[in-house]
């Protein structure tokens, strides 16, 4: 499946560390941010994952929640969440079949070499379940303030990595975004 900016993503139902189960049904009428990243505790996510929270007072006042994900358990989740502060929930996608489907899971670049893994992706997605935005490969530095910028309706500083796509551009893959 190629996700399209305008169009709806694909449904998912993930084990939380708020308790339960969350999915794509369960935030009908909800805008929010899901951010994929590789492994819970590694340096580039640790400072994606801290600084959406130092972000997330405002993103709340914008309407706007955030999940992360990545296929860590519950339990590294959870150890994850308390060592750093973070208060927004962290979902587990142990098979990345979330992952593969938002096309945040693939062959990517690491030091110069191809592999196979979590391709560090944010997509933000209106309360109908459509993608408004996609950066995709992530670059850490910066990109939080390029999220809340596009939520702002605001012209997105980016990182030369991460591409925010706006609703109002076309882009057939998330991986190979329209610059802004």
């Amino acid at each position: 499946m190629t996700l399209t900016v305008g169009g709806k993503v694909p449904a998912f139902d993930l084990e939380s560390t708020i308790g339960g189960r969350v999915s794509l049904q369960s935030l009908r009428g909800e805008r929010f941010v899901l951010f994929f990243y590789p492994r819970d505790n590694t340096p580039g996510c640790t400072r994606e994952a801290c600084d959406f929270q130092d972000k997330y007072d405002q993103l709340k006042r914008k309407g706007v929640r955030v999940y992360g994900v990545s296929k860590d358990s519950i339990r590294s989740h959870e150890g994850f969440r308390q060592k750093f502060e973070l208060t927004f929930p962290l979902l587990s996608d142990p098979d990345n079949v979330v992952g593969k489907a938002y096309g945040a899971f693939g062959q990517k670049k690491m030091y110069g070499k191809a592999v196979v893994g979590t391709i560090r992706s944010t997509f933000l997605i209106s309360g109908d379940g459509k993608l408004e935005a996609v950066w995709s490969p992530v670059k850490v530095d910066g990109h939080v303030d390029a999220v809340l910028a596009t939520i702002k309706g605001e012209p997105a500083k980016v990182a030369p990595k991460g591409k925010a796509v706006p609703a109002r551009a076309a882009s057939k893959k998330p991986s190979k975004p329209a610059r802004r």
